[in-house]
């Protein structure tokens, strides 16, 4: 696979999801260092996608031909990790019946991932070094010499230069491995890529099991004011999650798990939780009619007045709200539809007797979108 210039963008558009500042910074930078052969230590926490990351450093270098070969440093057993990444000679140890390539050899004229190298003991990252600075390796029992023509990119979610003053981490290794540093920001360092992902990671899910999950406004607002410890690992479990509790169902605030129930009121905009694949791909390069649809779009998601009237009856919107004739100067069309709704909700209640769940069925809404938007009205409704 060949990357031109213009084809890199969608590429990684593709690859990593996630359109805020700090994220297009870090593509920025995949791009700059992707084609050459320079080391590269991704640093992050865990969950954000530092694999995402060197795969697509791999991709679009041009070395995208040969072999993309991960390791995870921390999951490999200390007395096996030699072996794994250099290979051993029949009979070096008990066991070694045959001859085995090493990981090193396995990635050929490619790349290989070493993925959590903050957790490699220290006799082995000596060995590392010999082969960054040497470019060759003696596989385990032998006394060959093997060239290595393979570009390393390692991962760690320690802070390395903290590791190197506690002496548990090689600093010759570090400035090795530290050519060219790509920090990838957490989650909640980018709470606005929140929509984007999730639907992704929706869509993905639908493609896998045929199941998908829809979030109101209020329940996106608030997953997006969650710490999010685990990251983008940790959004991708609650979005499986929430497709095996509500397949093709609205998902709503109470529905959320507790963890991510959050308090909304203070928040004045509602994001819009359906993101488009094409907004995806290129949010900049949206028309104004299709800025205006997704605005009437959010709007109708906010106040849902056009399913306001119960299906049973006969009237329409049309004649529930009374046509108005603009004023020349403008109005406030947000301040309006919330007005109107808060109208027909009390409406509603009241000739409901207070029974939430009569009101939802007269406004053709689940119980527990009712109560969110009473939430939201709380100031209104006092103790109605």
């Amino acid at each position: 696979m060949t990357f031109h210039s213009e084809t890199q963008n969608s590429f990684l558009d593709a690859s990593f999801v996630g359109e805020s500042v700090v994220i297009r910074q870090v593509k920025k930078l995949i791009i700059q260092v992707a084609k050459s052969n320079a080391n590269v230590l991704i640093l992050g926490e865990s969950g954000t996608g530092k694999e995402v990351v060197a795969n697509c450093l791999h991709q679009m270098s041009k070395r995208n031909k040969g072999p993309y070969v991960p390791v995870n440093c921390g999951a490999i057993p200390r007395d096996l990790l030699e072996s794994e990444l250099f290979g051993h000679e029949k009979g070096a140890f008990t066991g070694a019946l045959t001859m085995r390539k090493g990981r090193f050899e396995m990635a050929e004229e490619g790349t290989l991932f070493l993925d959590e190298i903050g957790d490699m003991p220290l006799a082995m990252q000596v060995k590392i070094l010999r082969v960054l600075q040497e470019r060759i390796f003696e596989r385990v029992g032998g006394n060959k010499s093997i060239h290595a023509d393979v570009r390393v990119i390692a991962a760690t979610h320690r802070e390395l230069e903290d590791e190197v003053k506690a002496g548990r981490f090689r600093e010759d290794l570090f400035y090795r491995l530290n050519v060219f540093p790509i920090e990838i920001p957490s989650l909640r360092e980018r709470t606005d890529d929140i929509p984007l992902l999730f639907h992704v990671l929706n869509e993905r899910m639908k493609e896998d099991s045929g199941s998908s999950v829809q979030l109101t406004p209020e329940a996106m607002a608030s997953i997006m004011q969650h710490q999010w410890s685990g990251n983008v690992r940790e959004l991708s479990n609650l979005v499986e999650r929430l497709g095996i509790m509500f397949p093709e169902e609205p998902v709503s605030w109470d529905d959320l798990p507790e963890k991510y129930q959050y308090d909304i009121s203070h928040i004045e905009e509602l994001p819009v939780p359906d993101v488009s694949q094409a907004q995806s791909n290129d949010a900049s390069t949206a028309s104004d009619d299709t800025i205006a649809d997704n605005n009437h779009s959010h709007e109708a998601d906010q106040s849902d007045d056009v399913q306001a009237l119960n299906s049973d009856d006969s009237s329409s919107m049309h004649d529930v709200v009374t046509r108005e004739v603009l004023p020349k100067d403008g109005f406030d069309l947000k301040d309006h539809m919330a007005n109107l709704e808060y109208s027909l909700i009390q409406q509603a209640l009241e000739e409901s007797d207070g029974v939430v769940a009569h009101a939802a069925k007269r406004l053709n809404m689940r119980r527990t979108t009712l109560v969110e938007k009473m939430k939201k009205y709380e100031t209104m409704f006092g103790q109605g």
